[in-house]
This record gives structure tokens, C-alpha cells and sequence, in this order.
């Protein structure tokens, strides 16, 4: 996906005065840095101090450490799943090449390179996954827990490979700042868990090489940091990285001063991406899990450092904590809302280790648990290793937690209404994202996403793809793309490009009432412009039905009413009425769908031109899921009334 003028253009106008400054400056320097790059100065005398503390690798369960041996023995295999595409190559990787398309990136000074162009790269989400190195920490984990010597001797291998090929400021590796970031956090981890293996000191501190990298990527972050409309998740990737570099590899003249900036950014920036109540900014919930993960690292490097960090810092990440434990539904899955892109921030732990469950344990272990959190089951490896080194969190009675829990959080506009057999339903009403590019926010004003028992019924179709794919990047973030209404064919959202939104729908909530037999919940949004479209959701316990009653009020416009199905749900639509079919632990459950009789409702699923019907578990992976689609106008005093009706 290249790029023209006109989108350019509009991405300059959601630039502010300042932010346009410094993107100059950027400009210039990297113009500068083309011809006359900087040089790592000499290091001499330099160890590494930040080490696990005694009895931190014991404390690791059986059974997560066999999940991660299996993992890394897959790995030492020369085999990983990355986005969808299996790889076999991991003995001897390609660090350029994207698997998917078999297209390389081109090499040359690193802002040459047309890395939005698929054409030119070929996915560059594939390529960079890759290099973020969090393959090579499951890897040094197992040697943490083994002390077998061929996962440590594998690892040192490919840094020394991915050194090699990738020097300072050459190509796909050295133009986006969360990539450096997270790659240093990932470098840390590796040398920590390492420390017991004799070559450790001559990959890292002994290795000239290692420490020209080393000192590069952090010169890198420090003069190249998001700005402005793009200081999203990516500047708290961008900080954690280069605080924890600058914590455990603290050999170099400025690294004093780089840990400061960095602690300073961080700080500012969890503040600016989180509102009050806990929920991320940017409204991605998968993106609260990978800032939650970052901010809890950089903790635990500052800790190991013996580095003061700010209370607000400890306070932001016990607020997400404390948000993520209320949002969560009976099987610990948050919701599907925004973008997600299956991004981590330290990964130490096998296949089958559940993320959100180790989030929680780790938020138990620094933060301690609310009587009302969801119990956490399963064990990981991260959480005995990354609390280990984690300042427990003084628990005082100073700072206020919710003593129940938390269904609507006012400043997101995310309420959450629970019923009996663990029906959990997601209303949203909140802003349309972040900052004025809103960059990983749906078109998904006043949608709603049921579960029961943990099963998506009414399904978020979640995200696929960011770059290369430009229709299927549109029907994923589009409103059409979720459970809510079309008018006129549009998007309540104008977006003008794949990360920019020119124009956001404003949304504000009615009615949030989650108590008594009855939950109940309302908000509107002014999307369309002419038009406002407003919604009121009802959860009645006694009867186990949820009521959807959707109005438009203004002139005459055609109605597109949409509701994804999850791919575990069959349908049998007829007429206005869906039958609804699917199993949970090998018991039969269903549900019955009445749909508005004003609309014609069709069945659709797996169709490709335009795309409709489809569910996308994770990044790159996509299947055939059934869409209802009600199709018809509205004359702005009718409303269109829809009942789900759980029948066990």
C-alpha cells in the first residue's frame, strides 16, 4: 500500500504546530545522519548486574515450564507460527524476507525504504515480527529453566546472524520506533536469562558489535520518538525499551540521560494513553494488554536498577490492572474492540499459555487481587519471573480501588452488562479513539458483543490485516464490519487512509444501569451528520433476553442493520427470525434471534466481493463466520427492535 499525495495531505492536517516542527527536525536529522552517521563511543569495564534474584527460575510452575520447552524445542526445530503463516525456516532465518508473499526488502539507508509499500517489501508486519526477538527470549527462558545449552547457543547464533545482516541504519529493521523498543526490552531478557550460560558476557558486554547496537538503537529512540497525533502505544514501546536498555545495559556516557528522558516520556505518556478509570486510550483492548505489559517491564527494570520511579507510573498500571480484572468475561477473554494486532511486550511463556490470565497473575503478585477479581487458574512462566524483580506494591489504603466491580466506565463509554449463565454483553459508547488520527479505532459506535459462557455470539470480527490488503482493511474497521446500524451506505467515521480517521463520530451515553433484574443501557452517536442514531440495550435476568431497540432520527435514508455471528454459531434464518446452534464442553446451547420485521433480512457468509461474513481470530488468520443483514429505510419515528433470547 503506497502512499500519494492526498494522503499525505491529509495527514498533515490532523498535525498540530508543534508536532509539524518536530517532524521537521526529524527530517533534517535523518538527512544528516545519511552522510555523516553518528558513532558509538568506547566502552570499556562493562558487566551485567541486573540479574534474576536466587529461587526466581525455581519458582516457575511444572507444568508452564513444560508448555515452554515445548515451545522452544518447536523453535530449535526451526518451526513458529507467525500471523496465520507457518514457518520452517527459523534454523537459519531470512531476516528480511517476508514468508508470506516471498518478497525481500530491499536494502539501502533504512528511510529509503518503502516499507508501506507491499509491492516493493511485501508484508512488513511478517518481516518485523521476526526481529522483535521474543522468539529468542522463549528460547533463553528454557535455557533459564533447563540449563540446556543448545537453546542458549541457538539464541547467540541468530543475534550474532541478525547483527550481521542488520548493522545501524540499513534497512527494514531501523525505521519504526516500536520495533527498536521492544527488540532492546526483548535483548535485556535474553542477557538476563542467559546470565548462567559461560558465552553470555561475550555475546553482550565482551562483543563490540552487541554494544555498537545496543548504543545505536538507543540513539535511535532518543532522537526519533512518536510525536503528537502518532503518541500512541508506540511511544510507550518506544520509552519502556530504551528505559530498560539504559537500566540493565547502563555502559555508555549518555545512558544516565537517556534513562531520565525515558522514565520522563513513560511517565507522561501511560498517563496521556490511559484514561481514569483504567481502560486504554485508545480503546484497542489488545493494546491495553501490550501497554499494561511494557509499563509493568519498564517497573521491574527500574526496580532491579534501583531507579526511583514516579507513583503515578505504579498508579496507572494498578488502574489497568484493576480494569482489565472488571472487563474480562467468565472465561478471562476481554472484549474484541479496536484494532489488535497480537502485539506483546514480553514474551516468555509456550503455546497455550493464556494472556490475559497471566496478566491477572501478575497484576496479583505487584498489586494484590479485589475480592471481586475473577480467579486466575493457569500458571506462566512470566509472571514468578517478571515479580521477582518487581518493588511490591505498597498497599497502604492511600490509593482507592473499586470495592465492586466496575460495569461502566464513563470516561471510555464501555459498560458491560452481565446475566445469569454467564451471559457478558460489551455496549460501546465511547470516543471514536485517540488523538486526532484515531489510528487503531473501528467504525464501531453503539455496537454491541454478546457472549455466552465465553463463546462469541454476537461477534467483534476483530482485525486481519493492517497494510497490503486495502478492502479487507476497510470491511474490518468499517461500521458495516460490526453489530450496529449503516445509514446510506456509509461509515458513521470518515477515514483517510488505513491508520487515519479525518473525521470521528461523537458518541455519548444516555442510561448505564447494570443493577437490579434489569440492566440497562443507551447512548447515540451524531456520525451521519443529518442524522443521529441511537441505541438502547436491555439485559432482563428472569428471562435471559437481551432487547436491541435502534432509532434514527432524522430525514428519509436507507438502513443497513448488521449482526456477526461467531464462527461457532450456526443459523437458521428464516424469514425474520434466526435460530441460533452451538456447543460449549460438548453440550448443546441456543439462542433465538428476532430481527425487525420492517427490514429484509439475508443470510452471509465467507463472501469476498465486497467481503461480509467473516471472523478474524487473530492477526493475518481469518474464517467464514455468518453476518444477518437487514436491509430497508428508516423515516425517522420507527424504530427497529431486535430480541436475543437464550434458550440454554
Amino acid at each position: 500500500m503506497t502512499m500519494g499525495t492526498g494522503w499525505y495531505l491529509r495527514r498533515l492536517s490532523r498535525m498540530g504546530p508543534q508536532e509539524i516542527g518536530g517532524r521537521v527536525g526529524d527530517a533534517v536529522r535523518r538527512r544528516r545522519w545519511r552522510s555523516a552517521p553518528p558513532d558509538c563511543p568506547p566502552v570499556t569495564g562493562a558487566r551485567f548486574t541486573a540479574v534474576l534474584p536466587a529461587g526466581a527460575v525455581a519458582a516457575v510452575p511444572p507444568d508452564a515450564g513444560k508448555r515452554l520447552v515445548a515451545e522452544a524445542d518447536r523453535l530449535l526445530d526451526g518451526h513458529a507460527e507467525f500471523f496465520g503463516v507457518d514457518r520452517d525456516d527459523l534454523v537459519a532465518p531470512d531476516w528480511w524476507r517476508d514468508p508470506k508473499t516471498g518478497r525481500r526488502a530491499p536494502s539501502g539507508y533504512a528511510f529509503d525504504v518503502p516499507y508501506r509499500s507491499e509491492d516493493a517489501v511485501g508484508d512488513v508486519k511478517q518481516i518485523w515480527e521476526l526481529s522483535r526477538h521474543q522468539y529468542l527470549t522463549v528460547l533463553a527462558a528454557a535455557y533459564a529453566v533447563t540449563g540446556d545449552e543448545r537453546y542458549a547457543e541457538r539464541v547467540a547464533e541468530h543475534l550474532r546472524s541478525w547483527w550481521a545482516a542488520n548493522p545501524p541504519l540499513r534497512g527494514v529493521h531501523w525505521i519504526s520506533g516500536i520495533e527498536l523498543g521492544i527488540r532492546l526490552l526483548s535483548w535485556v531478557w535474553v542477557r538476563r536469562l542467559l546470565d548462567g550460560w559461560p558465552g553470555a558476557a561475550g555475546l553482550f558486554e565482551d562483543n563490540p558489535v552487541a554494544l555498537n547496537q545496543i548504543w545505536h538503537h538507543q540513539r535511535w529512540l532518543a532522537a526519533f520518538p512518536s510525536r503528537g497525533s502518532s503518541a500512541n502505544n508506540h511511544v510507550i514501546a518506544e520509552a519502556a525499551g530504551q528505559f530498560a536498555a539504559a537500566c540493565a545495559f547502563g555502559w555508555f556516557p549518555s545512558s544516565a540521560r537517556w534513562r531520565s528522558a525515558a522514565l520522563r516520556s513513560l511517565e507522561r505518556h501511560l498517563r496521556g494513553n490511559t484514561f481514569v478509570s483504567g481502560l486504554n486510550r485508545e480503546l484497542a483492548t489488545e493494546y491495553h494488554g501490550l501497554v499494561l505489559e511494557l509499563g509493568l517491564a519498564a517497573v521491574a527494570e527500574a526496580d532491579a536498577a534501583a531507579v526511583p520511579v514516579p507513583a503515578s507510573v505504579r498508579l496507572v498500571l494498578l488502574r489497568m490492572t484493576d480494569a482489565l480484572a472488571a472487563v474480562v468475561d467468565n472465561r478471562l477473554r476481554p472484549p474484541r474492540q479496536g484494532d489488535a494486532d497480537d502485539g506483546h511486550g514480553l514474551v516468555l511463556d509456550g503455546a497455550g499459555t493464556d494472556r490475559w490470565g497471566s496478566l491477572l497473575a501478575t497484576g496479583e503478585a505487584v498489586f494484590g487481587r479485589l475480592a471481586w477479581w475473577p480467579a486466575v487458574t493457569g500458571t506462566d512462566v512470566r509472571t514468578p519471573l517478571l515479580t521477582s524483580l518487581v518493588r511490591p506494591y505498597a498497599r497502604n489504603g492511600t490509593v482507592a480501588r473499586p470495592a465492586d466491580r466496575p460495569s461502566h466506565f464513563a470516561d471510555a463509554g464501555l459498560t458491560v452488562l452481565r446475566g445469569p449463565e454467564e451471559i457478558w454483553c460489551r455496549c460501546d459508547g465511547g470516543p471514536h479513539g485517540f488523538l486526532s488520527i484515531a489510528a487503531h479505532a473501528h467504525a464501531d459506535a453503539l455496537s454491541v458483543e454478546v457472549r455466552h459462557d465465553g463463546v462469541d455470539v454476537l461477534a467483534d470480527p476483530g482485525t486481519f490485516c493492517y497494510h497490503g490488503q486495502p478492502e479487507w482493511r476497510q470491511y474490518f474497521r468499517s461500521t458495516l464490519g460490526h453489530n450496529t446500524l449503516q445509514l446510506d451506505g456509509g461509515d458513521q467515521s470518515v477515514s483517510g487512509g488505513p491508520f487515519l480517521w479525518t473525521r470521528h463520530a461523537r458518541t455519548r451515553v444516555l442510561v448505564a444501569d447494570t443493577s437490579g433484574g434489569v440492566a440497562r443501557w443507551s447512548a447515540e452517536h451524531d456520525g451521519y451528520q443529518q442524522s443521529v442514531h441511537r441505541r438502547r440495550v436491555e439485559l432482563t435476568a428472569a428471562t435471559r433476553e437481551l432487547r436491541i431497540v435502534d432509532e434514527v432520527r432524522g430525514p428519509r435514508g436507507a438502513v443497513r442493520l448488521a449482526f456477526h455471528l461467531g464462527p461457532a454459531v450456526t443459523a437458521d434464518l428464516t424469514g425474520h427470525r434466526a435460530a441460533l446452534t452451538w456447543t460449549r464442553g460438548g453440550e448443546d446451547r441456543s439462542a433465538v434471534l428476532d430481527l425487525p420485521g420492517q427490514l429484509s433480512w439475508s443470510a452471509h457468509r465467507g463472501e469476498t466481493e465486497p467481503p461480509l461474513g467473516w471472523y478474524s481470530a487473530g492477526f493475518g488468520r481469518k474464517e467464514p463466520a455468518t453476518t444477518l443483514v437487514g436491509t430497508g429505510f428508516t423515516d425517522g419515528t420507527q424504530g427497529f427492535t431486535t430480541v436475543l433470547g437464550f434458550r440454554g
